[in-house]
Parts: structure tokens; sequence; C-alpha cells
């Protein structure tokens, strides 16, 4: 009796070990799968992370997996190096429209007759200091004005280019200064590009002392 009762224990211990070698074991696999299932998704939310931050760059190293998380993880790497290419052409694209802004605004600078450039309803989108002196206000403050409230003699000008804007419209009128009285040739230009808005630019020329010289020689 002695022995069996040495014999019994001896196997439940065995069996007692077997058991728990094989419950170690079963929690080592389930950990070891669970691992490699959630480490790409891990991935994927650190690098989603990185490219909310800004870091178009970022990529998650692609397995050769052809499961779900295998196809997401190409998916992403696809777009993000989509967005990449469309972020550099969009930062091409806003230099070079900063350099023909530069571009212009020296060109309009140089000039000594006054420019301004109108949207369909005859707002200011653009105007050199040339024109602007025509007004008591800074062209920086000018933008988004009514050209007619920018300068109010141009009102009629202005109503005529609108109602017939294919046409080009020019006249003269007379800015009234606090020092002296100004003559201006104002000629107001339809302008259509493919797949904009008509605009208009208009250009004033003083001819105050051309008009002054004809009166002179008319009274000669």
């Amino acid at each position: 009796e002695g022995k069996t009762e040495v014999g019994e224990i001896a196997f439940a211990l065995v069996f007692g070990l077997v058991s728990l070698l094989l419950l170690l074991t079963s929690i080592w696999l389930g950990l070891y799968f669970a691992t490699g299932m959630t480490s790409p998704i891990t991935a994927l939310v650190n690098a989603a992370e990185n490219v909310r931050k800004g870091d178009l760059n970022t990529r998650v190293e692609e397995g050769e997996e052809k499961d779900e998380v295998g196809t997401l993880t190409r998916v992403f790497n696809r777009m993000t190096a989509q967005l990449s290419i469309q972020r550099e052409g969009l930062v091409e694209v806003n230099r070079q429209l900063d350099e023909r802004r530069y571009f212009m605004e020296t060109v309009l600078s140089g000039v000594s007759s006054g420019v301004v450039g109108l949207d369909q309803t005859g707002k200011v989108n653009v105007l050199n200091n040339s024109a602007a002196e025509l007004s008591d206000t800074t062209a920086d403050k000018a933008i988004g004005m009514n050209f007619s409230e920018l300068v109010p003699e141009t009102f009629g000008l202005l109503t005529q280019a609108l109602d017939n804007p294919s046409e080009q419209v020019n006249g003269e009128i007379i800015v009234k200064g606090v020092l002296q009285h100004k003559t201006i040739h104002v000629r107001i230009s339809p302008q259509k590009e493919k797949q904009t808005e008509q605009g208009f630019v208009v250009t004033c020329d003083d001819i105050s002392e051309l008009v002054s010289a004809q009166r002179k020689a008319a009274w000669s």
C-alpha cells in the first residue's frame, strides 16, 4: 500500500507538471500569435500619427503576408506616397505663384501709370501705388474695395464696363485733390482667361500736363 500511494503521488506530480507545461506553452503561443497580429496594427497607428503631424514620408514595413493587415499596410504606404507627391506639387505651384506675384508687383511698382485689376463685380484685387495715389487710401487697404468707391469719379465708366463686359471703355475724369485737380484718362479693358471668371484691367494715365499744354496752344 505504501508503494501504491508513492506511485499515485508521483503520477499526480508528473501529470501536474505536464499540465503546467502545456498551460505555459499555450500562453506563450497565444502571446506569440497576438503579438504577431498587433505589431502591424501598432505600426500602422504610429505611422498614422506621424502623418497627422505632417510627416508624409513615413512608411510601414511591408511583409509578405497577403491577409487583410498586409493589404492595409500596402494601401497605407501607397496613400502616403501619393500625398507626399501631391504636397510637393502644391509647394512648387505656390512657389511659382509667389515668384509671379513678386514679378508682377515689381513691374507694376515701376510703371508710372495707375494699373488696377478688378474682378467681375468691380472689386479691386490688385493695384499699384500710382493708382492708389488717386484716392486717400493705401494699396493694401484698397484690396477688396469697389473701384467706384475708391475713385468715385469712375462710377459712370465702371457701370458702362460692367453693363458691357466684352467691350473696352475709355474716358476722362477729373480727380479733385486738395492742392490741384488732375485730369485722368481711364481705360477699362475686359480680361477673361480659360477657366477663370470675367475680370477687368484698368489703366489710369495722368494727362493734366497734356490738357494744359493743349489749352495753352489753343489760346496762343
